[in-house]
């Protein structure tokens, strides 16, 4: 039976280091922009990468992973009740969405969930991370990416044969990626749209560049042939037309 002051101070810590805002913290010590200031304002990997370049976006991710995994394999090490361990890789978790030092805003908790999952369960979390990444190169959308990774997170852990616990642990981290990234599913389905309605409209052209041309063509035999046929032309015209 693990110690409830143990596990209570597991679970701040893992909240605690959650919470430290990496992206902030690599983006002052390289001297770049702020993302909270910049792009889509997000702490996370992406925008860092998007705003800051290469080195600050990496720097960014090993630190919201690493944190993730630290906040999972300290409580893998040092606890034996499964309930306690996944609440601290979930503490880190709402540690980065919710951080101290950011009034309680953050990121939207891709690598640090990804970070906790390898710190609680090494094979699925590497699953998960590969998918991500597939999906990502597939699609070209990382937000993308992610939420297809998520949405299999219960998928992987049930074939990975975990209890039914964990499973409700992967629903729960999958659902609060799925919530932290509405905006992005508004903006792809919008974008989805937008090329659907892009494909529908040169459809419409083309439907209508044909009917505008093709009675043109017809008029053009039927009186072609009315010369020869006199009245009978002109009823072949009238009928072609209607």
């Amino acid at each position: 039976m693990d110690s409830p002051w143990l596990i209570g101070f597991l679970t701040f810590f893992g909240y605690l280091l959650g919470s430290i805002p990496f992206g902030v913290v690599v983006s002052r010590l390289l001297g770049t922009v702020d993302p909270r200031s910049a792009g889509s304002k997000n702490v996370g990997f992406t925008n860092v990468l998007r705003v800051s370049g290469k080195k600050a976006g990496v720097l960014t991710l090993i630190g919201d992973i690493g944190k993730g995994w630290a906040a999972g394999w300290a409580a893998t090490f040092l606890l034996h009740q499964e309930a306690a361990v996944l609440g601290v890789a979930l503490a880190s978790i709402i540690g980065h969405l919710h951080s101290m030092f950011l009034g309680f805003k953050g990121g939207k908790g891709v690598a640090t969930a990804l970070g906790a999952a390898l710190g609680v369960a090494p094979w699925i979390g590497l699953t998960l991370m590969g998918l991500w990444i597939g999906a990502v190169v597939l699609w070209r959308y990382s937000s993308g990416g992610a939420l297809f990774a998520f949405a299999m997170f219960p998928v992987v852990s049930l074939l990975f044969h975990r209890s039914w616990l964990f499973i409700g642990f992967a629903c729960v981290v999958s659902l609060l990626i799925w919530a932290r990234h509405k905006d992005n599913l508004v903006r792809l389905w919008m974008s989805e749209d937008a090329k659907s309605l892009h494909v529908e409209s040169r459809k419409l052209l083309i439907i209508q560049e044909c009917m505008n041309v093709l009675p043109r063509r017809q008029q053009v035999i039927a009186r072609t042939k009315s010369v020869d046929r006199g009245a009978v032309g002109s009823n072949f015209l009238y009928k072609d037309a209607a």
